[in-house]
């Protein structure tokens, strides 16, 4: 197991990247080591990365569109109104704003599917407010991770629907019925356990004040005092809904923001010629975050190839020897070191579900356990890990200013305030359903 490709590889993803060493290099080090220790050469391996970045191409594309959105949407000045606005409701309740966050983000997962989308039109913009409030972006990382990822963990709407609409799917192929409207059951009691994270990530790891300072991120269009809605704050407005309601209309996040910004040079919010300007400005505010996805669906692609995770879990079994409490833990282990490379949690459920299923048949675990187990161990990971949209989304509107490091501002404490109480909270529940 020590000598296994896919551990070894996203150890040594996470101790390069918690030693600040640039996270496209981490991951990019991370695919070579785990290849070559498979026994794949250094071209089979750049080969398989480069072949699977494709899987990402959309979201990348999406990220550097939205990011064109948000620099247009601030260069109106409407954003501006949107901060006065929430600056007048919350005024200096710190907690308040953070749980807001939260709430937020959970809309973006099932009352308006956007996913990541708002996060870099809404987050950029309040960051002035944060700094007046001297709130720590660390709870507000984990206030949007809770919310991108809490919300399809526990119930089947929007996003939880499709994803547990995998794990039944995942269990009924490996001979476990289960309907897509049960598996909440299984999921209810680690959901728990999340919205306990969040709560101590506010009220007590990222509770006191910290300073940052204040970086203009965006050249407003208008700094003149507020009088009313110009042509150009509808104009924002409309292009800004536009691209949500073409997403979930189409289905395509690119096509949305592309209609949004076609709809904002009609509205006159800028000029047809400032359009490099737009552009410019949202590769500089999401490309490196739009690469690093790249990469990581690469980096995906070659922990697949190893054939590490099949490997992974045979050599579990012996430490199991039985035992369900010894086994949920090691499976949802095994779950958070594949998540952690790969990246994604829906795309972790049907790679571990094969081998996870018929095990816990063997074990003697309840149909709901095994959906439990499953789910969770895809689940884990997905916070905290360098390689998730779940952390770099949060940290492309967070790191606007510069002032907000992935790694031990979103990656690590979103890491302490879910992953922890899911292994925690999922072995319970692998107990007792």
């Amino acid at each position: 197991m020590l000598t296994n490709p896919v551990l070894i590889a996203v150890l040594v993803m996470s101790a390069l990247c918690l030693l600040k060493v640039n996270v496209l290099i981490s991951i990019l080090v991370s695919a070579i080591v785990g290849g070559t220790m498979a026994g794949m050469s250094l071209g089979d391996t750049m080969s398989t990365l480069i072949g699977g970045m494709g899987g990402s191409a959309e979201t990348a594309l999406s990220y550097i569109l939205l990011g064109a959105l948000a620099v247009a949407i601030g260069h109106t000045g409407v954003a501006d109104i949107l901060v006065r606005k929430i600056g007048n409701v919350i005024q200096n309740k710190r907690t308040m704003f953070v749980l807001l966050i939260a709430g937020i983000a959970c809309f973006s997962q099932n009352l308006i599917p956007v996913h990541i989308a708002f996060i870099p039109i809404l987050i950029p913009p309040l960051l002035g407010l944060m700094n007046k409030l001297k709130i720590d972006r660390r709870a507000v990382a984990c206030a949007l991770t809770f919310g991108l990822k809490a919300p399809y963990v526990m119930l089947p709407v929007g996003f939880g629907l499709i994803f547990h609409g995998i794990i039944s799917g995942a269990l009924v192929d490996n001979g476990v019925a289960m309907d897509t409207m049960d598996v909440w059951k299984a999921t209810l009691l680690p959901g728990i356990g999340m919205i306990i994270g969040l709560l101590i990530a506010v009220f007590v790891l990222f509770r006191k004040p910290r300073d940052y300072k204040d970086i203009e991120i965006i050249e407003k269009g208008n700094d003149s005092e507020y009088t009313g809605m110009t042509k150009e704050h509808w104009g924002a407005v409309v292009g800004a809904v536009a691209a949500f309601a073409i997403q979930l209309l189409t289905g395509s996040l690119p096509l949305g923001a592309l209609v949004g910004l076609i709809i904002m040079i009609a509205f006159g919010c800028f000029k047809l010629k400032e359009l490099d300007e737009m552009m410019n400005g949202g590769i500089g505010l999401m490309g490196f975050i739009a690469f690093v996805m790249l990469v990581a669906s690469g980096f995906g692609a070659v922990l697949r190839a190893t054939g590490g995770v099949e490997a992974l879990v045979e050599a579990s079994v012996e430490i199991m020897r039985g035992s369900k409490f010894v086994a949920a833990i090691v499976m949802l282990f095994i779950g958070l070191l594949v998540t952690m490379g790969i990246g994604t949690s829906f795309g972790t459920v049907p790679i571990i579900a094969t081998i996870f299923v018929p095990l816990g048949v063997e074990l003697g675990f309840s149909p709901l356990a095994i959906a439990s187990l499953v789910a969770v161990a895809g689940a884990l990971g997905d916070a905290g890990s360098p390689a998730s949209d779940s952390t770099l989304g949060p940290t492309s509107g967070l790191n606007a200013d510069g002032q907000h490091d992935h790694i031990w501002d979103t990656c690590v404490p979103t890491f302490m305030a879910y992953n922890i109480p899911l292994i925690i909270f999922g072995t319970i529940a692998a107990l007792v359903l």
